[in-house]
């Protein structure tokens, strides 16, 4: 058996050129080929490659969607996201549990299907829905499960599902990344101006990054060029873990044109000839269309060798899977997984404009960013600085879901406010709204009237509504969870401080909690917030933060007195015991 994987693994490992950078294709290719990684596996793969065992398992054991054990045949994710778990995936889940046979983590007797959670899949506008191998279904109902396993079973692909539909969900198209675009408009004026002129053009539109940090596009391209080293690389950042984000889903359903306008623009810009999209893996289901537009690009003429007719400029552009890591959304881990590595965040200084993806200069932008840097050449920075605000220039694209009829995808103008939006949606009477996805902030309705821009209400696109009946408190502790299992565990405020906000905020919604708790969760958080490496940590308390500064009359109504409660109830945790043992009567008896 280990023959025959040393047999599959050479031959994997030589078509990438035995490239170690090319780390995650290899284990990938190798998972898709054994079902899993066997230890005898990671051994053939360290051994072609020249590199030590553990950096193999290191990198594997770090991504949710290879598996070091064996799996079944069909493997079902099941996203159990905040909006997913609003729309009912826990009953879907007890339904696949009841039809399969098994829990969640779980294989089948037969070996036919395995059951898993996942977090976000981008489908927060369509769930419940889930991943069956690589294929989205969507809008699954319970009832909808045993005839789904039942095809499973029978051999059937997902993709042959009736669910297996993954709806656009473009509501409101704009001007600047949803309108008709001419293929190769934005290239052939860039290559007529000098880099520099690029720059300019694009620092007179103001535009600034749309991932949520906002820092000025321009500056950043700037930076880049003048940075030195042997190459130069531009990094599209595709990896949209941001539970209820869903935005790049459908630019690159629709856009992917625009989007590698924008990479090869951005590439003449800063001189890099080499482009890389990273995509998260839950996205694996587009790469044969995107795959297919590059191909039609090099084609014309767009991508390759004197790109537009430009003597001299040498562009391309390579897509690299990611394997499910929310983390590998901050730049600096993306950069490490780009490079076969475990996603966790790079110190800095250095950033990556100075020591990148393989530490050569690397301009790192969002989807969206650069769809609006190419609309900015095609159609002059004036153009686009007429849309928005003064510091916060051209259109946002808004992924909404959650308790609202209308959820989906909104190209609006920088400046709408957030009660214009929930009207947009058909959501005038919500509770509560989560700007920004979990690491964003919770928003009571007194700040309605505020208005989405990089002065105001900055957000990376993701909006979830909460309606008037939902336990918005529990949503925000499922949101603490979320961050608690996608922790990289490199520093203790995050991976230790996480588990204690969860277990903090359980007991307040328990009915256990004091005044002293709300204090202690404050406190907490606040040194979480300040003490942590990577911007995940920096955020994983907002959920708390945000609603115990907005919404304290929810926390007070959870505290049933100022006196100490204790959270572990003795009495029925020796209960079973004592049953078993028929000293009962003796508990009762110390009161125990």
């Amino acid at each position: 058996m280990v023959e025959d994987y040393s047999q599959v693994i050479d031959q994997i490992v030589e078509q990438s050129g035995k490239d170690r950078s090319r780390l995650m294709d290899i284990v990938r290719a190798v998972h898709a080929k054994l079902g899993y990684l066997p230890e005898e596996a990671i051994g053939c793969i360290q051994q072609a490659l020249g590199m030590h065992r553990v950096e193999v398992r290191d990198m594997t054991s770090f991504y949710s969607f290879l598996s070091q054990a064996p799996k079944g045949k069909t493997v079902v994710r099941l996203c159990d996201a905040v909006v997913e778990r609003m729309k009912g995936a826990d009953e879907v889940a007890k339904a696949f549990e009841e039809a399969v046979g098994v829990p969640f983590g779980s294989t089948s007797e037969d070996g036919s299907i395995s059951l898993d959670y996942t977090a976000c899949i981008g489908l927060s506008d369509q769930a419940p829905g889930a991943l069956i191998g690589s294929v989205p279904v969507t809008h699954i109902k319970p009832s909808d499960v045993p005839r789904i396993v039942e095809a499973l079973r029978g051999g059937a692909e997902a993709s042959s599902l009736p669910q297996a539909v993954v709806d656009v969900n473009l509501r409101q198209p704009g001007p600047v990344v949803f309108a008709p675009m001419e293929r190769g408009a934005a290239i052939r004026k860039a290559v007529n101006m000098a880099p520099a002129g690029v720059i300019g053009e694009i620092n007179k539109a103001r535009v600034r990054g749309r991932g949520g940090a906002g820092f000025p596009t321009a500056m950043k391209w700037d930076f880049c060029r003048k940075a030195e080293g042997n190459a130069h690389y531009v990094v599209c950042n595709a990896d949209e873990g941001e539970p209820g984000t869903f935005k790049d889903r459908v630019i690159l359903t629709e856009q992917p044109d625009l989007v590698f306008e924008g990479m090869t623009v951005a590439g003449f810009a800063i001189g890099a000839e080499e482009g890389l999209l990273y995509l998260r893996g839950e996205y694996e289901y587009l790469l044969p269309h995107l795959e297919q537009v590059l191909a039609k690009r090099r084609s014309l003429g767009m991508l390759g060798q004197n790109v537009c007719g430009r003597e001299g400029f040498r562009f391309d552009i390579r897509i690299q899977m990611g394997a499910g890591a929310y983390i590998c959304g901050e730049e600096s881990a993306l950069i490490e997984s780009l490079e076969g590595k475990r996603g966790a965040p790079r110190d800095r200084p250095p950033f990556p404009v100075q020591k990148g993806y393989k530490n050569e200069p690397t301009s790192v932008n969002n989807v969206e960013t650069l769809c609006a840097a190419a609309r900015i050449i095609e159609k002059g920075a004036e153009w686009f600085s007429a849309m928005g605000t003064k510091d916060s220039t051209g259109t946002k694209l808004l992924s909404i879901s959650g308790d609202c009829p209308h959820p989906g995808v909104y190209e609006v103008e920088y400046g709408i406010t957030v009660d214009k939006i929930l009207e947009m949606v058909g959501a005038a009477d919500a509770q509560a709204v989560q700007m920004g996805g979990p690491s964003g902030q919770c928003l009571a309705p007194k700040d309605f009237g505020r208005g989405i821009s990089f002065e105001d209400l900055s957000t990376g696109g993701s909006i979830i509504v909460f309606g008037p009946d939902r336990d918005v408190l529990d949503c925000m502790c499922q949101f603490v969870e979320f961050f608690i299992e996608e922790s990289c565990g490199w520093c203790a405020p995050c991976r230790v401080g996480t588990t204690l906000l969860a277990k903090m905020m359980r007991k307040v919604l328990d009915g256990k909690g004091t005044k002293a708790d709300l204090d202690a969760l404050r406190k907490l958080g606040t040194t979480v917030k300040t003490m942590s490496r990577c911007g995940l940590g920096q955020t994983a308390a907002n959920p708390i933060l945000t609603t115990l500064q907005n919404f304290s009359s929810l926390y007070d109504a959870r505290i049933k007195s100022d006196e100490f409660i204790p959270s572990f109830d003795l009495s029925k945790a020796l209960q079973l015991g004592a049953e078993i043992t028929g000293r009962t009567a003796e508990l009762e008896e110390h009161h125990v």
